[in-house]
């Protein structure tokens, strides 16, 4: 219920261009939000780790 809120939220039309802001398309996180990619960086560090995005890879030296 809450994530449906908070889309919703997002999308709506702003009164003022300024107050837009991101949010991640899979939880709806507005902080840490990574731009390339479109979601936070929790959702895209678990997503990288499971090898769903393409030519990410965890990085290790």
């Amino acid at each position: 219920m809450a994530k449906i809120s908070m889309v919703l939220k997002a999308k709506k039309v702003q009164k003022f261009k300024v107050r837009a802001y991101n949010r991640c398309r899979i939880c709806g996180r507005p902080r840490g939000y990574m731009r390339d990619f479109g979601m936070c960086r929790i959702c895209f560090r678990n997503l990288s780790l499971k090898g769903e995005i393409p030519g990410i890879t965890k990085s290790s030296w």
